[in-house]
């Protein structure tokens, strides 16, 4: 073999191993086992004849003085080795390094067993060597050792064939194949890269069972293998025919369908496409390109998806001769184009060797995942085998089998039935699909038959009259003196019309006396609507006409048009006895407790009416889950108009425990509540996230200032209402004793499920449903989701509402009949985004509405936020997308930590982290404080009404880069606009800064004027300015090397071929040559 310029898919392998990221991925190994009578000899003969006759087996590979790769004869031809056989041994085998520069590129291991049997172990590197190559080596080497041990030496191959390299030979060196390869590129590149430009975006996200992160390199892999039932084997050519597609056609799509039914919406799948010429057909050589096909939804028949899929293949085989790199600039070295690929092979009969049993194990796996994850199918004259490659580190190696079994699945019933829609499929196997619907909602407990707050209430009165119940600053109620309030208070109520079915607004602040009336209403079975006094009159005004409550309890007379009952009239405690009257029943389960309006999205608010079964079930409950009782003594800090106020109000007084009513401090007032907490002995607080940073901040978990040394009360910390992030929850977690994270919408009665998180959580989830409580998580046509996969959260159980106050449209679209309960039963769709975790806890992840998709990537606004509160400056974090004339932007809002001011660029690393550069932020814009909703949410609608040319200024483009936000009552420090990211182009933020040749900045920098030339010579454009992106003006890997090549020659630096990629200007480039210089 004489010296030969690499393919453009051998420069692309080399490319990838020289940037460090292959592992072993580029490792491919196949074996051939013998039996005992095994002639070594003719063996070791035949192995010498095929590298004889494939020369490339034998090569090495160094580069010209461009750097650019070539392959020339090794030193030494590959030799026959032998050992003892292991499995040790064989993965040693398969992953010990090759050094390209010196070869082979492939190694031949006889190994010998204890009971003497033989493997022989065939490694080679994908530069010299693909799956086709497999057959042809088997065929030649079993044609060699039949040739070896026959005396007839025309019987079989020669190996004295192998010897000729005469023209058209097989035995022919590589040279040659490069120059015609770079031809037919030459002619397919304009075509190729106009369908790249319609059908490439980068290759985007990805929803996968398990899956933690995308790998950005060749990671330490396992392969699972995927048994198919000889049944959906046999269907498969059945199903094809009856279609009209190929085997590999219909197993590519079901694979398209099944990304589909995660979640995954045009999602690329990488595809190894043979490039032989038919005068290659029997050649050991590379001839793959593997390119990306991505489908549209698959929103009708399997039938009619198969077809789609069918068409678009052969639409990219058109172009497979052209290297994606060569099409579309700026991608990334890295062993796979996608975070999904399939190779597909068929594979003939099995060879025979004379005089010897022999078996081929045809995918000995290489030992790294090239990808999150490689479906490797084989389509073998005894079946189809099919092996799942995959990081453990990226995605569990069980989930991967649970994948495995939804192919199967799927697979099965898109055979049986073709003309089935592609999302009513099956996907779960029987044991997956009970585990998600019956096992892990197997929630049943008894609780006492009529169970409701009068009555659990009334237990507690009678079991320890004397007992505190209720304190608010200087009064103490006992629960005998707070039930003969609520008594008189009930009295007066049956006199002003009020009883079973009536709605009485409660437009009162957090009070003793609130408490009292709600106790009183809900004794006349009636329902209680709390209305907030500290609402704007508009709001507070909506709601009453909405609801025409039959009467309005307020603090003093109003001139409310409504009939009102004010308590600054009624002596509650000391008044005269109540007129005995005919006392009301106890309610019901069926009976409305209270009525709470939430926002609509429509803006008009609308009432979520609770049952007093609904309520009772959660409070009996969260009873349980906490282990409630007379020692507890919980902090009603929460405003009635939020549902998380019944548990700090009613949970207390059904256990025989303390309402402390903060009615004198507020939720932001920090130090107050503190004061209260510890004066009052408060062993149970709730808040929100956001009202526990409040907390925190003001110094939660330590003494008071006047009593140093004395150890706080300990504190178990319930939070809800929002998403709890990480960070928080191990800072809160580590100053309380106890910490409940709860979910819940209010049409499922304040929690319905909870989590009682550990010390220092690594992650936080929703745990599982409360006592009579079910949750599932399902796709949009109402299945259920795998484990791991994302959905949409559905309610069921007795903690549903019974819905919409007079908006029975509205009830029937949000509570819809459950296909898993009993007849009759409800779920409701909570428009929260969830999963099941492997455990059977509920993962949380945010709203539906607040899923955004930009730049070709879904984000959930709440991981952001999430991550950027991981900051260690970072106190507080909203993130929302803004409209803008450039298109739409991510901009976050900050609230940094005392003494801090995090630059855009150090903000933006830390997300990138964790994130894909495409979906971080474009703008951070500091805060002093975030907006908040009265339940003490972030407000995102009052961020998003911001004016966002107030909130980004734009600098001149020539200037430093303020941070966005900051000025004079608000100082920031600079950034440099080139790599700032806060107030400029993301995707580029200096390309509007475009110096020229002969441009001042330039001046007579040596190293720039070098780099300059360099650049020009290589891309055979004549002016080429200093911030003019090397992708942009046509580079890709092949002429980033020979860059890196002359920049090597030249300047004596060698500079990563990472940074081309990560700064592609000769700007960058002539930093990262400065600095080398520096530190050489």
């Amino acid at each position: 073999m004489g010296t030969a310029e690499a393919t453009f898919a051998q420069h692309a392998v080399w490319f990838t191993e020289q940037a460090g990221v292959a592992g072993t991925a580029y490792h491919m190994a196949l074996g051939i086992r013998f039996g005992g009578a095994l002639d070594r000899a003719a063996l070791v003969a035949a192995c010498a004849a095929v590298i004889a006759r494939h020369p490339v087996l034998a090569a090495r590979v160094g580069t010209d003085e461009d750097g650019t790769p070539r392959l020339s004869p090794a030193e030494a031809r590959p030799a026959v080795t032998f050992g003892e056989l292991t499995d040790a041994r064989v993965a040693e085998e398969i992953a010990r390094p090759y050094d390209l520069r010196a070869g082979p590129l492939a190694r031949f291991t006889l190994l010998t067993g204890a009971d003497g049997t033989h493997l022989l172990l065939v490694t080679a590197h994908h530069l010299a060597f693909d799956g086709t190559s497999k057959d042809v080596l088997v065929h030649d080497l079993a044609a060699g050792y039949a040739a070896a041990r026959s005396a007839d030496p025309t019987r079989g191959t020669d190996p004295t064939r192998a010897t000729d390299t005469g023209p058209g030979q097989p035995g022919d060196d590589h040279a040659g194949l490069a120059a015609a390869e770079q031809q037919r590129v030459a002619v397919d590149l304009p075509a190729a890269r106009a369908h790249w430009a319609r059908h490439w975006s980068g290759p985007g996200d990805l929803v996968l069972p398990g899956l933690r992160r995308l790998p950005s390199g060749a990671e330490p892999g396992v392969a699972v293998e995927v048994a198919l039932p000889t049944g959906v084997v046999d269907g498969v050519d059945a199903a094809a025919r009856s279609i009209g597609v190929t085997r590999f056609e219909l197993l590519f799509a079901a694979l398209h369908a099944l990304l589909g039914r995660y979640g995954n919406r045009g999602t690329p799948v990488g595809v190894a496409l043979s490039t032989r010429a038919p005068d290659q057909a029997d050649r050991i050589g590379l001839f793959v390109n593997e390119l990306p096909v991505a489908v549209d939804p698959a929103d009708g028949t399997f039938r009619a998806h198969a077809r789609a899929v069918r068409d678009r293949l052969r639409e990219v085989y058109r172009y497979r001769a052209v290297p994606l790199a060569q099409a579309v600039p700026g991608l990334r070295p890295a062993p796979a184009v996608t975070p999904v690929s399939v190779g597909y092979r068929r594979r003939g009969g099995e060879p025979t060797f004379p005089g010897v049993a022999g078996e081929v194990d045809w995918t000995l796996f290489c030992g790294a995942a090239r990808n999150a994850l490689h479906v490797q199918i084989v389509d073998a004259p005894t079946g189809l085998t099919v092996s799942l490659q995959h990081s453990p580190a990226a995605i569990d190696t069980e989930a991967v089998r649970r994948i495995g079994a939804h192919l199967c699945t799927l697979l099965a019933a898109a055979v049986t039935d073709p003309d089935r829609p592609v999302a009513q499929l099956p996907v779960l196997p029987a044991d997956e699909l009970d585990r998600v619907t019956r096992e892990w909602n197997d929630t049943g407990r008894a609780y006492p038959e009529g169970a409701s707050v009068p009555t659990l209430f009334a237990a507690r009165v009678a079991a320890d009259p004397d007992a505190p119940a209720v304190v608010d600053g200087a009064r103490t109620l006992s629960y005998a003196q707070l039930d003969a309030a609520a008594d008189r208070l009930a009295a007066l109520l049956g006199r002003r019309g009020v009883g079973p079915g009536a709605l009485v607004a409660v437009a009162l602040d957090r009070s003793w006396q609130a408490v009292v009336t709600l106790l009183a209403v809900l004794r006349r079975r009636a329902a209680y609507l709390p209305v907030d006094p500290g609402h704007p009159p508009a709001r507070r005004e909506l709601v009453l006409a909405d609801a025409a409550p039959a009467l309005v309890v307020t603090p003093t007379a109003t001139g409310l048009a409504w009939p009102t009952l004010a308590l600054d009239g009624v002596d509650l405690l000391a008044g005269p006895a109540p007129t005995p009257t005919t006392p009301a029943a106890p309610p019901t389960a069926d009976d409305l407790a209270y009525v709470l309006y939430t926002s609509g999205s429509t803006g008009r608010p609308k009432g979520v009416a609770v049952r007093h079964g609904a309520l009772a079930n959660l409070l009996l409950g969260v009873r349980d889950l906490l282990g409630s009782g007379p020692t507890h003594r919980w902090l009603h800090l929460t405003s009635l108009s939020f549902d998380i106020s019944t548990v700090e109000v009613f949970l207390p007084l059904v256990t025989g425990g303390r309402v402390v009513v903060a009615s004198t401090v507020g939720a932001l007032d920090g130090a107050g509540v503190l004061r209260l907490v510890r004066a009052a002995g408060v062993t149970h607080v709730q808040a929100t996230p956001s009202g526990w940073r409040v907390l925190l901040e003001a110094g939660l978990g330590t003494p008071a200032p006047d009593a140093a040394g004395l150890t706080p009360t300990p504190l178990v910390a319930v939070a809800g209402g929002e998403a709890l992030p990480v960070a928080l929850a191990r800072d809160l977690r580590a100053r309380t004793t106890r910490l409940i994270n709860g979910y819940g919408p209010t049409e499922a009665t304040v929690y319905a499920t909870m989590a009682d998180l550990p010390a220092d959580p690594d992650e936080v989830t929703i745990g599982r449903p409360l006592p009579n409580v079910r949750a599932y998580v399902l796709d949009g046509s109402g299945r259920p989701t795998p484990i791991g996969v994302p959905g949409e959260l559905h309610l069921a159980g007795a903690g549903l509402a019974a819905g919409y106050l007079g908006r029975d449209d509205r009830t029937a679209e949000r509570f819809v009949p459950d296909p898993f309960g009993r007849p009759g039963e409800r779920l409701y769709r909570t428009g929260d985004r969830g999963r099941f975790l492997p455990d059977g806890r509920l993962d949380f992840l945010g709203r539906t509405d607040d899923q955004v998709k930009i730049r070709g990537h879904r984000i959930e606004l709440g991981e952001l936020d999430a991550r950027l509160l991981d900051h260690p400056a970072v106190a507080g974090a909203a993130t929302v997308l803004r409209p803008d004339a450039d298109g739409p932007r991510l901009v976050a809002y900050l609230v940094t930590r005392a003494g801090t001011a995090p630059e855009p660029a150090d903000l933006r690393r830390h997300l990138a982290t964790s994130l894909p550069q495409a979906v971080l932020p474009t703008d951070f814009v500091p805060l002093d404080r975030l907006p908040m909703s009265p339940n003490g949410k972030i407000d995102r609608a009052a961020l998003a009404a911001r004016d966002l040319a107030v909130d980004l200024p734009r600098p001149a483009a020539t200037g430093p880069t303020r941070l966005a936000g900051t000025g004079p009552d608000r100082p920031g420090a600079t950034v440099d606009p080139d790599r700032a990211g806060s107030t400029m182009d993301p995707d580029r933020a200096g390309s509007a800064v475009d110096v020229g040749p002969t441009g001042a900045d330039a001046g007579d920098d040596p190293v720039v004027a070098q780099l300059r030339l360099i650049w020009q010579e290589v891309l055979r454009i004549p002016d080429i300015g200093l911030h003019e992106d090397l992708f942009d003006l046509g580079g890709h890997s092949l002429t980033i090397t020979r860059i890196s090549g002359r920049i090597q020659q030249r300047l004596g630096v060698e500079v990563p071929l990472d940074a081309f990629f990560d700064t592609p200007t000769i700007a960058e480039i002539a930093e990262i040559v400065r600095q080398s210089g520096k530190e050489s």
